[in-house]
């Protein structure tokens, strides 16, 4: 498969072509790959190939990882995490993740012959929190949601980092302001306005041995949408057995083999993002 390389508006990314003969500009689907394995942009494009999918698939770089980590380590990265799990490490990781993405889309489409309908998004772990705050934002178009294993509520993943600062993570009142934010459950009704007749088709996939608080937060995100949508079919939930938080093995830096669940996952966003975009 023909991978191109490149940067958007200061973004590292990794694209795939559209399966299939194309003659003109095809539709595009992006991702932000998980902080855990594959942490790459590269690494999340063999993890999450999605070949069959008719799309453009642009897996971005997340911030302070692959093209933009600091001396090609992830020591900086770690640093921060040990600073302030939420305050300097998860939260900002989010923000300018999802900040950049209307400057990288425009330059995705001066790069790339993809077509200007709304995107596609996909986000692993916390690339699910950076889609879902574009979501949020509104800023930009959105044809189709994918998540997988994603960090629905950011206060269950700070547990998860604590083991990096090698103590419990000390909650204050900016850092109970700030996981509001990141609170998706809670902002259900900002992913799906009421005075939106049309909500973008949203696709959850949970690992069976996905950590349990995330388990638990997806399925919640996922009765709070369907409360909320016109159609609430247009909402799916759908577990992957035997898939544990990661998609690959570690260090998770450079493309890798397959795993079987990550296979299995790449099946499902497949068939899922080829029927979005025939509807």
């Amino acid at each position: 498969m023909r991978t191109i390389t490149g940067t958007a508006a200061g973004v590292p990314y990794t694209a795939l072509p559209p399966a299939g003969a194309s003659d003109g500009p095809a539709p595009l689907v992006v991702t932000w790959h998980m902080l855990d394995a594959p942490r790459t942009d590269a690494a999340f494009a063999a993890a999450l190939p999605m070949a069959g999918v008719p799309a453009w698939r642009v897996h971005l770089g997340m911030p302070m990882c692959g093209a933009r980590m600091v001396d090609g380590r992830l020591d900086a990265a770690i640093a921060l995490a040990r600073e302030d799990a939420l305050l300097a490490f998860l939260a900002p990781f989010t923000r300018q993740a999802a900040g950049e993405f209307p400057a990288a889309l425009a330059a995705l489409r001066e790069q790339l012959p993809v077509d200007d309908e709304p995107v596609g998004v996909l986000g692993a772990s916390l690339g699910g929190a950076v889609a879902l705050r574009v979501l949020t934002a509104g800023k930009v178009p959105i044809r189709a949601v994918a998540l997988v294993n994603p960090a629905v509520r950011v206060r269950s993943v700070v547990p998860l980092v604590e083991g990096l600062a090698g103590h419990p993570y000390r909650w204050t009142a900016e850092a109970d302001e700030v996981a509001a934010e990141l609170d998706f459950v809670a902002r259900a009704a900002d992913l799906a306005p009421s005075d939106v007749t049309a909500h973008p088709p949203l696709l959850l996939v949970s690992g069976e041995r996905d950590h349990p608080d995330l388990r638990t937060d997806a399925a919640a995100l996922v009765d709070a949408l369907r409360e909320r949508y016109a159609h609430p079919g247009d909402v799916e939930l759908i577990t992957v057995p035997d898939l544990a938080h990661p998609l690959a093995d570690e260090p998770g830096m450079e493309p890798a083999p397959q795993l079987p669940a990550a296979r299995a996952v790449d099946e499902v966003v497949t068939r899922w993002f080829v029927r979005q975009l025939a509807g």
